[in-house]
């Protein structure tokens, strides 16, 4: 290119990168959860059973189903999500997953479950207390008063977005679980070192419950709610 030419055009090539430099980037690249990094875990099967199963479906499809449609809405909000598993049956002991999370430093760690007891709806359990396995005391006071905060942001958010379809069964410490009163913590909270709580979408029990996490509009409509929850709890840890 002659050299008068380059001299010309040089200025109009600087306005167009102060122009592109201004356009706003994409949604994705851009959402409310941009440089966040969510881990997922769809629960079961591990060292403690396969899950348990309702007339319709089984824990164990019902949490990896969910968590694939929540990892697509996530990555639209602009995060970068890790499973702890690959595929519906693989199996990851309690310990491994909690690993997982903590190797790709994630900001929060939402683990799917599905109960098999009690009244029907959604419940959230957070690490409330340290608890003891295989010899490791955990976690950390830091890291249950940050699971405390996410989740308390949490559970509002969730049961109001499943306002007439799930409903809200309570906001509990693990120390409320079977093996958390057993343990101090559950397994995946005591080896956690970022901030984590589970969701127990529906009881899989009550027909209500069963009718809705097989279908595929209620496991979208659950990963929205979940979604949109955890937009609230990352917030509530800055």
């Amino acid at each position: 290119m002659p050299l008068e030419m380059e001299n010309r055009l040089r200025p109009l090539i600087a306005l167009a990168l102060v122009a592109l430099m201004a356009v706003p980037l994409h949604p994705a690249f851009a959402g409310p959860l941009t440089g966040k990094i969510i881990c997922v875990d769809p629960g079961h099967p591990s060292e403690t059973s396969a899950g348990t199963r309702g007339k319709r479906i089984t824990e164990n499809k019902a949490n990896w189903l969910v968590a694939l449609k929540l990892k697509a809405i996530l990555r639209s909000m602009g995060a970068r999500v890790v499973l702890t598993k690959t595929s519906e049956n693989e199996k990851v002991t309690n310990r491994r997953r909690a690993e997982i999370a903590n190797a790709a430093k994630a900001t929060l760690m939402v683990r799917l479950h599905c109960d098999c007891a009690g009244g029907p709806g959604i419940a959230v359990y957070y690490p409330d207390r340290k608890g003891t396995r295989f010899g490791v005391t955990g976690p950390s006071a830091s890291v249950i008063s940050r699971s405390r905060a996410a989740a308390k942001a949490f559970y509002p958010s969730v049961t109001a977005a499943l306002k007439g379809k799930i409903k809200p069964k309570g906001l509990r410490g693990d120390s409320a679980t079977y093996i958390g009163s057993k343990q101090g913590a559950l397994t995946g909270s005591i080896f956690s070192k970022v901030p984590v709580f589970t969701v127990e979408m529906v009881t899989m029990t009550h027909k209500s419950d069963d009718d809705f996490i097989a279908s595929a509009a209620g496991q979208l409509a659950m990963a929205k709610a979940i979604a949109t929850a955890l937009g609230a709890a990352v917030k509530a840890l800055k």
